[in-house]
């Protein structure tokens, strides 16, 4: 059958005291949503749906990029209210995989074991046993172990609540069937609602197969209620991802302290210190070494590099058998070829600095291209903007630039030349000449220092 993916995103959250929806809440980076709409596209569906109401237009914006259709929940009557929103855009010959808008950690492999459970007359539903089940509602079966219905919390009984299957609300069922149950529900029930839940009963008088999936784990099923679910849901992301890389080789310094929020490729025999975030995609090549309490955004770093603590690296290209830092930022649109040093409390912005060469302390590269071993002093700035533009500087081979030096751009050094320390270079400098740039240095005879009047 073909599929169609309903998500139910119209709750506003007011647990998470927080002006932005609950389902943009951000988890290792990206909103919660944006964690199922991705699960939901692995299936290969026909349409994926998202049910949304509470700050609707934010959602909506915040997503656009994704390939989903919109269907508005104006009043917040329920999950089978939300659900009808959807149905009138998915054919009778469909089936219907339903999914929440916040329960993000749900994987395509559990969803696709759920749909497999559902045919013409067949509901896949997905439950998880949970040792404190208190706000959920509880799976009850009869005596020979079938789903009979679902009953919420709110309306169990004490035996019903000593029950500790519990539904996730994610099911799977047949589009024409599920029509004509959501037609069907009451409201008349503690909160006012029109439960998606009561489906179920529907579907066992009916003479339906309610096929129970258990979730293989307690994280991947749980919802995102309050802050404190939420960094619950982060701590367990993180473990999970920190757990991915240390499989694939990767030597952790503490598996608790690093954040994932993207992707990452590694090679062999890769360590990362605490406190390490990476974001968006990242490639670390083999023997890389990473110190604790750096920054990696969308950078990919070659083989037998070492990134010392306390360095960011922000959309460049860092070479094999470099040494970054510590305390360096490597700004976007930066290229370091082989064997680069670039040392403390050195920042580079669009610039590529050629193989063998270094910048170890106290340095500003903007705007610059560096040639082969080149040695920049502590100091130095290449002066790139003049309050409107940014000009470039041109370093050639094997120039010495002196501590201290202020390039001014547009500008060009040129190979084997010298800069002297403290010089303030305004003009293109010869190739294999030094250049100096200095006042004459005066002492004046008889001053005195200042005074405070008493």
């Amino acid at each position: 059958m073909p599929l169609s993916i309903v998500i139910l995103a119209a709750g506003q959250g007011k647990r998470m005291k927080s002006d932005l929806p609950k389902v943009l809440q951000p988890l290792a980076g990206r909103p919660i949503l944006s964690h199922v709409v991705q699960a939901a596209k692995a299936l290969k569906a026909e349409g994926i749906h998202v049910v949304y109401g509470h700050g609707g237009d934010v959602v909506r914006t915040t997503l656009a990029s994704e390939p989903v259709i919109w269907a508005l929940q104006a009043e917040q009557l329920g999950t089978g209210h939300a659900v009808m929103q959807a149905m009138p855009a998915i054919p009778d010959d469909h089936q219907v995989l339903i999914l929440y808008g916040d329960v993000p950690l749900v994987k395509a492999e559990t969803l696709q074991r759920l749909i497999e459970h559902s045919n013409e007359r067949a509901i896949g539903l997905l439950t998880v046993v949970l040792q404190d089940p208190t706000g959920y509602g509880r799976v009850v079966r009869d005596g020979a172990g079938n789903v009979v219905r679902i009953v919420e919390q709110k309306d169990a009984n004490t035996k019903e609540r000593a029950i500790g299957e519990i539904n996730t609300g994610l099911m799977a069922m047949p589009a024409r069937s599920l029509k004509a149950w959501l037609s069907a529900l009451r409201n008349d029930n503690a909160q006012g609602e029109y439960y998606l839940t009561d489906v179920i009963v529907m579907a066992v008088r009916e003479g339906f197969k309610v096929n129970a999936v258990i979730a293989p784990t307690e994280a991947e099923v749980l919802g995102v209620n309050d802050k404190v679910q939420l960094a619950q849901l982060e701590g367990a992301l993180r473990m999970e991802q920190a757990t991915k890389l240390m499989l694939d080789g990767v030597t952790l310094a503490d598996p608790a302290r690093l954040d994932i929020r993207g992707n990452v490729k590694t090679g062999r025999d890769v360590f990362i210190d605490v406190n390490v975030v990476m974001v968006g995609n990242v490639e670390l090549g083999d023997r890389v070494r990473i110190g604790p309490n750096c920054y990696l955004k969308d950078c990919r770093i070659a083989a037998d590099t070492e990134i010392h603590p306390n360095c960011v690296i922000d959309r460049a290209e860092v070479g094999p058998r470099n040494v970054i830092g510590p305390f360096a930022r490597i700004r976007p649109d930066s290229v370091l070829h082989e064997d680069v040093h670039i040392g403390n409390f050195v920042e580079v912005k669009k610039s590529e600095i050629g193989a063998g060469s270094k910048a170890n302390h106290l340095t500003y590269l903007g705007d610059a291209t560096v040639g082969r071993k080149v040695n920049v002093g502590a100091g130095t700035v290449t002066v790139n903007y003049d309050g409107v533009n940014k000009w470039r500087t041109e370093i050639g081979d094997n120039a010495f630039v002196g501590s201290g030096s202020m390039l001014v751009a547009p500008i060009k050094i040129g190979a084997n030349a010298n800069t002297g320390a403290g010089s303030t270079i305004t003009k293109d400098a010869p190739e294999g000449k030094l250049t100096l740039a200095r006042a004459k240095q005066v002492t004046i005879e008889g001053w005195k220092r200042p005074a405070k009047k008493v």
